[in-house]
């Protein structure tokens, strides 16, 4: 891969991963519900499973939307129940009392897992290994896993940062659940680019 070429995926990888998404609204949720050390799982999570989801996808899994369109209808349907399932939770995340501890947040493996229903993962996937590992190599596709491994984590960081500092604004119940609500109507809002197209 040329200097070139590597500097615009550095590019896409971070653009991609630090803009609005589930991902970053549910850190940003996380953030400010849990603290940063707590939510450290979580954006693991989302590293290091979105990586090893571009790899997958780079070495076979774009044949199967590519052989099989209704395959991709079929996860559409699945994410969406997913994320309204998440949002729900989101928005009921903290306890009418506002105790802070109600609740927990995603594990490593909960948030590794959510990358496989995350419509905006899948769309960056696809995207990347498209634009930067054309020919498919094991190579290719692992230069592209590992850059966006790399970029991912300290991207999607900063969200969580963002939420933790929100959290000495939120302090009455009905702030704290206030935001969780909104948190949850944009994480539904997120789906909007999925189901207009």
């Amino acid at each position: 891969m040329s200097y070139d070429l590597l500097t615009a995926l550095v590019l896409f990888a971070f653009v991609s991963s630090a803009t609005p998404g589930p991902n970053n609204m549910m850190l940003l949720a996380s953030g400010a519900n849990f603290g940063f050390v707590r939510t450290i799982p979580h954006m693991l999570g989302i590293g290091l499973g979105f990586g090893f989801m571009i790899f997958l996808v780079g070495l076979g899994l774009m044949q199967v939307f590519e052989s099989h369109p209704a395959s991709r209808t079929v996860l559409t349907v699945v994410s969406v129940i997913y994320m309204v399932w998440l949002a729900w939770k989101i928005a009921h995340s903290a306890a009418p009392e506002g105790h802070k501890d109600s609740g927990a947040p995603l594990t490593f493996l909960q948030a590794a897992g959510f990358q496989w229903v995350n419509p905006k993962a899948w769309s960056m996937a696809l995207t990347a290994i498209t634009l930067y590992a054309g020919d498919r190599s094991v190579w290719a596709v692992g230069i592209v896993a590992l850059v966006f491994a790399a970029v991912n984590i300290p991207s999607v960081s900063l969200w969580t940062v963002l939420g933790r500092e929100m959290r000495r604004f939120l302090t009455s119940p009905q702030r704290l659940r206030s935001f969780n609500w909104s948190m949850a109507g944009l994480l539904l809002l997120s789906l909007y680019p999925v189901l207009a197209g």
